[in-house]
Formats: structure tokens, C-alpha cells, sequence
């Protein structure tokens, strides 16, 4: 028998035009397995197949509304039966004011669900009321009225995401490189650590790279080393949090020495230690360590 681990789910709902599809993209950056317009008689399926731990998706996020018809109003026993099985599942419900719906949906020129003869105004008072019970039973409630896109995703995220889901909205990647051989494309924050001594001139040294003990050893030892990586951490843990919540999802940090093969290797090694512990979702690149 396959071996089962539990899901976590978030059910996005409300109204048309309120920014489902938005909070949705949010979810997804933040590692969540995102469907768009699932009619609610799929959930259960859906829990069940990836409950399945070889699939390794722990945490699903699923926008349903008005759009699946007839089948929208099976979403209260779905929901009930989620309950039973004592699967997590918070309802995250957006609303905005009629005003600015029918002002989005004026601007996109997209249809909405209920509307069929032309009259939005009428077709936004009648999902108002369809939707009214759902409303009742919503974890979180966002009214986006007067929102930005990047306070929705603010609001989102400190409603209902961890710390290390708040974290994983963002990929960082360090690359190591050598000025000689150009700076590294996409990168967004460049530090030049040609400031420190330089093991090439260590005739037991030179043949070495940043990934050898003796050089990350001559390396970190000095207290130069010390008091700029206590300055760079430091920065980095103001930056990159505020990053995260202007909405940016990716962050290339590239650290440069003459040759990328000394210096820029041991401190990018040191930065990446430092931003694992921290749960961030970061990569490291060493490019030119191999080159002469």
C-alpha cells in the first residue's frame, strides 16, 4: 500500500473581477500545486491522488467560482466531507465593491458568469447572493476595493502563508565569477570581493579553488572577511524580505573576484550556507572556478 501524507489546501473564492487570478499566481510562486476554474465534484479526486507521497505535492491551491455552473453548488458537501477527513483547507473569499467590478470588467471586456443579457449590474447583485452563503463559512475575507496588486499579495501573505512559505515566493541564485571573464547575466545585487587578499599569490595556494579547506580557511580567517560577510548577511536580511513583499520572484546575486576561482568562490559557498539555514529556496553557481 502506498505510503499517504497530508495536504494543505486553499480554496480562492468570490467574486468575479475581485482578483482570483492574481492571488492564485501568488500561490503558486509560494510552492503551491495551482488549478484554475475546478469544478468541486474534482476535489476529493484530486486530494486523493496527490495524497499519495510519491508525488511529493503537499500543498494545493484551487480558484473556484461561478464559472463551473451547475456544479458550483456541490462545493458545501465537498466541503463537509473535507472536513470529515480532517484534511487542512482554508477558504480565502475576495470581494471589491459593485462600482469597481463592473469598472474591471469594463476595462478587460471580459464576460461575467451570470450576466446574460448585457445588464452587469444586475448579473454582479445575483452572484452577490449566490455567493452570500459561501461568504458565511470563508476563513479570510479581502475586500480589494482599494487594493493594489502588491497589497493583495501583502494581505495574502500575512493571512494565510507560513514563514517558509512566505520565503519560498522568491528563487535566489548566487553565482561566483571572475571579473576577467565578464559579469554574469541576471544578476541583481553584484559584490566585488576583489578587496581581499588573494590566495593566487600563495604559491601553496594557487593551483587551489574556494572549494579547497586551505583557501576557505586563508580566506575566512581574516578579519576583513569576518566584518564585511557580518555587514553583507546583515543587508541581505533587510533586502530580501522587502523583495519578497514588492513581489519580486526572482533575486541573482553574483559575487566576483579577478578569476572567480578564490575568493568569489568561498564567500558565494559562505552566502549560500547562510540563506539555506534561513529556509530560503536558493541555488549556487560556480562559473568560472574551472577556468585558468
Amino acid at each position: 500500500m502506498k505510503e499517504k501524507h497530508k495536504i494543505k489546501l486553499v480554496i480562492i473564492t468570490g467574486l468575479s473581477g475581485a482578483g482570483k487570478t492574481e492571488a492564485l499566481k501568488y500561490f503558486e510562486d509560494a510552492g503551491y500545486y495551482c488549478i484554475d476554474n475546478l469544478p468541486a465534484k474534482l476535489i476529493l479526486n484530486l486530494i486523493d491522488s496527490f495524497s499519495d507521497s510519491s508525488k511529493k505535492i503537499d500543498k494545493i491551491a484551487l480558484a473556484i467560482d461561478l464559472r463551473s455552473g451547475y456544479f458550483f453548488d456541490e462545493i458545501y458537501k465537498i466541503l463537509e466531507k473535507i472536513k470529515e477527513l480532517g484534511i487542512s483547507c482554508k477558504i480565502l473569499f475576495l470581494e471589491a465593491s459593485k462600482s469597481i467590478l463592473i469598472k474591471r470588467f469594463s476595462l478587460t471586456r471580459r464576460k461575467h458568469p451570470l450576466v446574460q443579457d448585457g445588464n452587469l449590474d444586475l448579473g454582479i447583485e445575483k452572484e452577490i447572493e449566490k455567493m452570500h452563503n459561501l461568504r458565511e463559512i470563508s476563513d479570510f475575507i479581502i475586500d480589494t476595493t482599494l487594493l493594489t496588486p502588491k497589497e493583495l499579495r501583502i494581505a495574502i501573505t500575512d493571512n494565510l502563508m507560513s514563514e517558509t512559505e512566505k520565503k519560498s515566493q522568491i528563487q535566489i541564485s548566487i553565482i561566483s565569477f571572475g571579473y576577467k571573464y565578464g559579469i554574469p547575466q541576471n544578476v541583481d545585487i553584484i559584490i566585488d570581493v576583489r578587496f581581499l587578499p588573494n590566495p593566487f599569490y600563495d604559491e601553496n595556494l594557487k593551483d587551489l579553488s574556494g572549494e579547497d579547506k586551505e583557501v576557505i580557511h586563508y580566506v575566512l580567517n581574516r578579519e576583513e572577511t569576518k566584518e564585511f560577510l557580518m555587514m553583507f548577511e546583515k543587508m541581505l536580511d533587510f533586502l530580501i524580505p522587502n523583495y519578497i513583499e514588492e513581489g519580486k520572484s526572482y533575486l541573482g546575486i553574483g559575487i566576483g573576484c579577478t578569476g572567480g576561482r578564490h575568493r568569489s568562490v568561498v564567500i558565494a559557498e559562505r552566502i549560500f550556507e547562510y540563506l539555506k539555514v534561513r529556509r530560503y529556496s536558493v541555488k549556487l553557481l560556480h562559473r568560472d572556478i574551472k577556468k585558468a
